[in-house]
């Protein structure tokens, strides 16, 4: 079972997510907040699978409350996943920066919802295809200083981080380059280890910065 915390600064809507998450067989809800402050005590004490955080709440915001949850320096981190109305809110690009894992928007359905918390609970990301396109193609801007691959990506990972990038899962990824989800996964790893990035948010992102995703590439999917 998922054990999730749910954080948002209205009543109703923490509410629904839980009777939404609730609904899914492999999830429980531990704990709800109403605040920044009282999300990351009460995952600092119940240490939930994942926190789902809200990106505008008193007290800390959702990126600071990230921050103190899954920041770099955090000994023992815990998988944060944002869900947010703002599809085009920079706060969300920061709480990426910040350590989470995945961010959602609020309409999202219960199959992306459950699928979100799972891979973060599983080590992994999912990322929302319309706030991939709309939010990283938007603050996510080419730039120089974007850091070089430890090695060079082979042909076949471009195009694996090219779809990772537009939120696309491994199954979907190995559906669209005919490719098996071992192989996906290992494409992922090389990924992940030649760009130096902890997962395939940080990917995407910096797919995005260095040119090789952009709003073009992303509205074709």
């Amino acid at each position: 079972m998922i054990r999730v915390l749910v954080a948002d600064d209205q009543e109703p809507v923490r509410t629904g997510l839980r009777l939404l998450l609730e609904s899914l067989p492999d999830v429980e809800v531990v704990g709800e907040a109403a605040d920044g402050v009282e999300a990351v005590r009460l995952a600092q004490r119940l240490r939930p699978d994942v926190a789902l955080l809200d990106i505008r709440m008193p007290g800390l915001n959702g990126i600071e409350a990230t921050a103190l949850l899954a920041g770099e320096r955090i000994a023992e981190p815990i998988a944060v996943v944002i869900i947010t109305t703002f599809d085009l809110d920079e706060y969300v690009h920061g709480a990426l920066r910040a350590g989470a894992k995945g961010f959602l928007l609020k309409e999202a359905g219960p199959q992306l919802i459950g699928e979100a918390v799972r891979a973060a609970a599983n080590g992994d990301a999912l990322i929302s295809p319309q706030i991939t396109a709309r939010l990283l193609g938007e603050f996510s801007r080419p730039s120089r200083r974007v850091r070089e691959p430890s090695a060079p990506l082979t042909a076949r990972e471009e195009d694996v981080l090219a779809l990772l990038a537009i939120g696309l899962t491994n199954i979907e990824i190995g559906e669209r380059l005919f490719l098996s989800l071992g192989t996906v996964k290992t494409h992922i790893a090389g990924v992940l280890t030649k760009l130096g990035v902890r997962n395939r948010v940080e990917a995407a992102m910096w797919a995005y910065e260095s040119g090789r995703v952009g709003g073009d590439a992303a509205g074709r999917s």
